[in-house]
Order: structure tokens, then C-alpha cells, then sequence
């Protein structure tokens, strides 16, 4: 029999119970993947690339006048005043900076309460796997984020259907379904929770929210429906004053959490989570990714606070307009693209959104010849978007150009000629 030392010198034999071992079984699972073309890589770009792919919609990343009051922040810190956070919130990672941020932030978006979370993944995750109990139902969106769905799968909650996406009559179906068959449901001991997002991060489509709501409303009388939704590509990009879509609809006081993240079009990172008193009591408590993770550090949450300032001083909103007006362009200068073949090239948009979808068989083909063009855009590819949907992804800044725009709608065009070109010459 092989010593350890021996099995690290000849990773191609089986172990003791005849499985194969670690380093040959992870090499074939990436192998599988290169086969499929959906194998993932870091990159890194040059940076005198236009960018068509981050979401920093508000292009604040590279905004004077944010970096300017940033800074200023960060010097206004006495000399001895801690960078680092030191430990969870829970034991020394807590300060009055970061309590009065979340008030800040709170009251700028209308809710009782709010507690920080360091990403938006922690956040969906810590709210969905600890506040659902268990024999809740809980109802999703098709196409929610990962993280909300890592926080499902963490739940104690009963039971979880998904409708499908955006659909209000999907909705509908599934509720009416559950609450036939469940008479605690009918009389309101049972909780539901209704978990969406109000814009959605591959087809960038606003979730018909108002429709929702009406249908809960009809179907669950007694008050025993809740709603999640996570607001971070709205963040900062709609709303008034970039308060997001639910502010800009006036249903604050019937969502029951709402998930704002600050790594988008705030240009700095962590996420917040808005609440009532006794659900931000709860969370301190039971939300396992904020208790056992090191909080935010004073730099962050300056730059956090520098985000909102200049979202309550109405900054931003030049910002807001300057996106729409780009939006609306590169959708012209899309439709004037003279292409009709669907199974080769196609695009979605939703009407406002800064996400724009071209969908292709092969996106990584159009992606490359972009990307040499000097205009970063990433293929999506499954498992990130549903088998068969797979496509380019192009999120507008509203530091971008119309000629930008122009450049980025002359690439596509001539990589379509000669995709059209190459399909001529094989018939």
C-alpha cells in the first residue's frame, strides 16, 4: 500500500475505498466544463477599454466629485481612528458610524430600519435562511439571484415554488395551488413569502411589483404575505433620487424587507437591509453571514456615507437623466441594425433599463471581437442564464459616450457580415 508521500507522487491512483482522488476528479469536473464552454476565468482587461459590462451605472467609480468627498471623509477620521472594523459586529466591529449610517440610509429610503451587511449575497443569504420558519411557504421568481436561492436552500421553511418569471398570472397560480391545499395558509397562521427582485440582473426587465402586490392583497387577506426584494441594480439608477423602484411606485410600506446594495451604481460595497425594529432585532440575532463575518471597515462605510450624501442632495440625478438619454440610443441604434436572422442574433432590452441583452448562439464568438474592438462586454453563459438563453450582456454607463455607442454598433455590425459571410460560403 502507497504512504501519503507516495499517493502525492502518483496522483492517478485510487485510494482506500477505490474512489479516485481529489486533484484527477477536480481536473476532469473542469475538463467537462472546457467541453461544454462554460468554464469559467478570471480576466482582466486593459484599461483603456470602454466599459459596457460593470455596473457601476452611474459611472461614481470614476466620479471627481466622489472620489474628492471620499477622501475628505476619510481625513476628517481623527489620527488614531481604526480602518479596520477589528471583529464581527457582535464583539468590536460595531461603532456609532456605522449605527448612524444605517439610519442615515433608512430614512432616506422611507423604512423604520436598517441593518449593513457586507455584500448583497450576505444579505439575501442571512435574511432568507433565518427568517423563514419552519412550515412557511416560500414563493420566488424563476430567475432570482443565486443568493437568495442559497438562502432558500438554507431555510427551515417547509416548503418553496418558484412562478414564472415576471409572470403576475404565474404568481397567481402558485398561490391559489398552495393555499387550496393548506388551510392554515386560508386562515392566516401560516406565513408567506414572496422573494422577486424589482430589477433583474441578465434580462435588466422591471418586475411588474404594483401587480404583485394586488394579487396578495386578494389572495391572503389576513395580512399573513410577505414580501423580499432585492432592489440592487435599482439602487442609485431609478427611483427619485435614485431611491429605487419601489420608492418610485410608493409601496415602502408594503414590502417587508427590501435588500438595497451599494457595490453597483453607488460605487463602493456592502448592502443594507431595511426592516422594521424587530426584524433588524432578529437578524442581529439568528443571520448566521452577518454574525460570523468581520463588519465593514471605516472606509467602507465613508464611502458608503459618500454615496448617499450625494444621492439626498439630488448629485446624482444629472446622472440618472444622462442614462436614460444613452439608454434610449443605443436601443435606437440597435433597432437600425439590418439584421433579421433571430438564430443568430437578436436583442432584448426592457424599455428605462441600463441592461441590455444579445442574445446569440455563440456570445463568447461576439464577446472576443468586441473585447479586441477595445469595448469590454461578457458572454453569459449557463448555469448564470437558463440553457438555451445564452447571450452578450451590455450594461450602459452614464459615463459612456454616443460615440462609444456608435463604435461598440459598428463592431456588432461587422462581426454579423461576417458571420453572415461565413454561413454563405458553407451552403
Amino acid at each position: 500500500m502507497l504512504d501519503v508521500k507516495s499517493r502525492a507522487a502518483h496522483p492517478g491512483v485510487m485510494d482506500d475505498n477505490g474512489a479516485a482522488p481529489l486533484h484527477p476528479r477536480r481536473h476532469a469536473s473542469l475538463h467537462r466544463r472546457e467541453l461544454r464552454s462554460v468554464r469559467r476565468r478570471l480576466t482582466v482587461l486593459p484599461q483603456s477599454s470602454v466599459d459596457f459590462s460593470s455596473n457601476d451605472f452611474l459611472s461614481l467609480s470614476t466620479s471627481p466629485l466622489f472620489r474628492a468627498r471620499l477622501l475628505n471623509h476619510l481625513q476628517q477620521a481623527s489620527p488614531l481612528y481604526p480602518f479596520a472594523s477589528g471583529g464581527s459586529r457582535l464583539l468590536d466591529g460595531n461603532s456609532t458610524y456605522a449605527e448612524e449610517l444605517e439610519n442615515y440610509i433608512a430614512d432616506f429610503h422611507g423604512a423604520p430600519k436598517g441593518l449593513l451587511f457586507n455584500s448583497g449575497f450576505d444579505a439575501n443569504v442571512g435574511v432568507l435562511s433565518s427568517i423563514p420558519q419552519p412550515g412557511d411557504l416560500m414563493v420566488y421568481d424563476e430567475l432570482i439571484h443565486a443568493s437568495a436561492r442559497e438562502g432558500m436552500r438554507l431555510s427551515r421553511a417547509g416548503k418553496r415554488f418558484s412562478f414564472a418569471h415576471s409572470s403576475p398570472d404565474s404568481m397567481e397560480d402558485v398561490l391559489r395551488s398552495q393555499i387550496e391545499h393548506d388551510p392554515l395558509i386560508q386562515d392566516g397562521s401560516r406565513n408567506v413569502f414572496i422573494a422577486i427582485e424589482s430589477i433583474y440582473s441578465m434580462d435588466g426587465d422591471i418586475a411588474p411589483i404594483q401587480e404583485f402586490v394586488q394579487i396578495v392583497d386578494r389572495l391572503l387577506p389576513r395580512g399573513n404575505g410577505y414580501f423580499i426584494v432585492d432592489e440592487a441594480h435599482a439602487t442609485g439608477a431609478f427611483g427619485p433620487r435614485g431611491a429605487g423602484v419601489v420608492q418610485d411606485l410608493g409601496l415602502e410600506d408594503r414590502m417587508f424587507i427590501r435588500v438595497h446594495t451599494f457595490g453597483k451604481a453607488l460605487a463602493s460595497h456592502g448592502a443594507i437591509v431595511l426592516c422594521c425594529p424587530d426584524t433588524r432585532d432578529y437578524l442581529i440575532n439568528y443571520a448566521r453571514s452577518l454574525i460570523y463575518t468581520t463588519a465593514l471597515g471605516f472606509p467602507f462605510l465613508a464611502s458608503i456615507r459618500t454615496a448617499y450624501e450625494l444621492l439626498s442632495e439630488g448629485e446624482t440625478q444629472h446622472l440618472q437623466r444622462k442614462l436614460q438619454q444613452l439608454i434610449r440610443y443605443l436601443r435606437t441604434r440597435l433597432g437600425e441594425i439590418d439584421f433579421c436572422d433571430p438564430a443568430i442574433f437578436q436583442v432584448d432590452h426592457f424599455p428605462s433599463s441600463p441592461i441590455f441583452s444579445l442574445r446569440s448562439p455563440v456570445p463568447r464568438e461576439l464577446a472576443a471581437v468586441c473585447q479586441r474592438s477595445g469595448f469590454v462586454v461578457r458572454a453569459i453563459m449557463a448555469p448564470t442564464v437558463p440553457a438555451g438563453k445564452e447571450r452578450v450582456r451590455v450594461c450602459l454607463h452614464a459615463g459612456n459616450t454616443m460615440e462609444e455607442i456608435d463604435g461598440l454598433i459598428q463592431t456588432i455590425g461587422y462581426w454579423l457580415n461576417q458571420t453572415t459571410e461565413k454561413r454563405t460560403a458553407r451552403l
